[in-house]
């Protein structure tokens, strides 16, 4: 009875669609843009064996529905074993070239090599994964097909089908996005909210007045949350700018505004705004609006990088929008916390706007990720065209950036989209881990805009086109941290690019969505001009951190 019932589970199968989800899955275990774990490489293959399996039944039906000419029944029997036999096959050749294709990803991202990919981790979970979506899409089918029957008997066949195919679709639309996927954020916030609210022994309360959360601050200490204390606590302070530097230096100014500090967007702008003013930021000659990511972390790479090169004549100034991660946060919605961004961009901007010009400081914007987006959209150029800030250094800017699109789609010919040049180089330039900065053919301008990101970055270089075709940052030559035997695959690219953009921040240090202080501190430099620095200098610097960090 038992080896009945799976000879007839085995032979429902079509061959079309176990050869589409064969060569699916086997494709997913090529590299992409981050280096996977067999758990979530296996959760990869059992969705492309889904897609693949999904897109070859659908042929099938097409093939029948257009009444051209099939095989006997016996004669399909015998061709569908032999499918699977050869499919097996296929994944296991695959499966034996993984280590490989993942070792050489590893290499160029200055990681140890692996001894194995783990294939039967990634089979065990690539079979549960399908299955599961193999149930599902069997009770969508069974499903339209009950409502269609049933409205056959009032309504002509074919627009009996396709009613029951909307309804359903719809049905399971409203019941995925509505309730699992609602209920996955609401969890997800709640997690982060509680890991927000956490207290650190690295993050102790300041008892400089001149600090956010210290005596005389108008914010509370437990008010700014875990990310707000993070960046208010981190280093360096003015004698380790010192120590690094061998100049003198000022003490840095950080103000940061949790989302607990004030019930609303407004009032915590205002708050932003009464601190800055309190602790004298308008007086020192550097002033940096700091978007933070989604769960309110500002990188501490690019805010000791600017604090170094400045020598601590800087004031920044963060508002937390949200809990959530960032590429949750994209997935979700792309355009939340803009409100809070263009709120505290108004209350500074104008108040810097009515100081005397000779005597405020220098206006500079800053994002890493979400943060990137957010600042970008933060105001708009009737706003401050008048009077434009000075410059903004924008890092991993996420794919749906609107200038970064623009300026990108725009770039010079013959230049990669995963470093592009733009017009003559005086008002905006890219980098990466290696500095081109100084590479563009006209010296800066009075405003300047810098995107530092890395080719391997999949929050900057997810593609939802990559469903059917080719991104153009794939096109040759590749990204010094992109796998030479990454290949665009239509489908399997898109799943790829879906996983790496959850997994960008796991590569090492300089790569990914994972920006290092060298990097920032090249960018920070040839935006702010480096007062009192000398590239021989700043390489020094580069090894004095290093070295202290070792």
């Amino acid at each position: 009875m038992i080896p009945h019932r799976i000879a007839s589970f085995l032979t429902s199968f079509t061959a079309t669609g176990l050869i589409l989800a064969t060569l699916f899955a086997a494709a997913s275990l090529t590299p992409s843009l981050v280096p996977r774990h067999p758990v979530v490489q296996g959760a990869l293959t059992g969705f492309t064996l889904g897609a693949g399996y999904g897109l070859g039944w659908a042929l099938r039906y097409l093939w029948l529905g257009l009444k051209l000419p099939v095989m006997e029944e016996q004669a399909l029997r015998r061709i569908k074993i032999a499918v699977i036999a050869l499919c097996t096959l296929v994944l296991i050749i695959a499966l034996w070239k993984a280590s490989g294709w993942q070792n050489r990803l590893r290499e160029v991202m200055d990681m140890p090599p692996i001894a194995s990919v783990g294939p039967i981790t990634i089979a065990v979970v690539a079979l549960a994964v399908f299955l599961i979506l193999l149930g599902l899409g069997r009770v969508f089918r069974r499903l339209v097909l009950v409502l269609s029957t049933r409205l056959a008997h009032w309504i002509p066949g074919p627009v009996a089908v396709i009613i029951g195919l909307v309804a359903t679709a719809l049905l399971f639309w409203n019941i995925g996005s509505g309730v699992i996927v609602h209920q996955a954020f609401l969890a997800f916030d709640r997690v982060y909210a509680t890991l927000d609210a956490t207290f650190e022994d690295g993050s102790p309360q300041p008892t400089d007045p001149m600090k956010t959360g210290g005596p005389g601050s108008l914010l509370t200490w437990e008010g700014l949350g875990r990310a707000g204390r993070e960046t208010i606590a981190a280093m360096p302070d003015k004698t380790m700018i010192e120590a690094m530097t061998g100049m003198p230096a000022q003490e840095p100014l950080r103000v940061y505004v949790g989302l607990n500090s004030a019930d609303t967007v407004e009032e915590r702008a205002q708050l932003a705004l009464d601190e800055l003013i309190r602790i004298g930021a308008f007086d020192r000659s550097n002033l940096v609006i700091v978007t933070p990511t989604g769960t309110g972390w500002v990188d501490p790479e690019g805010q000791s990088a600017l604090e170094y090169v400045l020598h601590g004549d800087v004031a920044s100034v963060s508002v937390q929008y949200s809990y959530l991660a960032s590429w949750l946060a994209l997935l979700a919605d792309p355009t939340y916390g803009i409100e809070t961004a263009r709120a505290v961009f108004a209350k500074v901007y104008d108040h810097w706007h009515n100081l005397p010009k000779d005597s405020r400081p220098r206006l500079y914007l800053n994002g890493l990720s979400l943060g990137s987006f957010n600042s970008d959209l933060s105001h708009d150029l009737f706003q401050v065209i008048g009077d434009p800030y000075q410059g903004a250094l924008w890092v991993g800017p996420p794919f749906p950036s609107r200038t970064w699109n623009s300026v990108t789609a725009q770039r010079n010919p013959g230049t990669p989209a995963w470093l592009p040049e733009f017009r003559d180089g005086s008002v905006i330039r890219f980098t990466s881990q290696e500095n081109k900065l100084d590479d563009a053919p006209a010296p800066w301008g009075p405003y300047r805009i810098i995107y530092l990101q890395y080719a391997s970055d999949a929050v900057t270089f997810f593609d939802p086109y990559a469903l059917w075709r080719r991104p153009a940052w794939l096109q040759q030559p590749l990204g010094p941290d992109v796998s030479p035997d990454f290949n665009w695959i239509p489908v399997v690219t898109f799943l790829q690019l879906g996983i790496d953009i959850m997994l960008a921040t796991t590569p090492p240090m300089g790569h990914g969505h994972t920006y290092a202080f060298p990097h920032y501190l090249d960018a920070w430099a040839s935006l702010t001009d480096a007062p009192g620095w000398t590239p021989k200098g700043l390489d020094a610097l580069k090894a004095k951190v290093a070295a202290a960090r070792d």
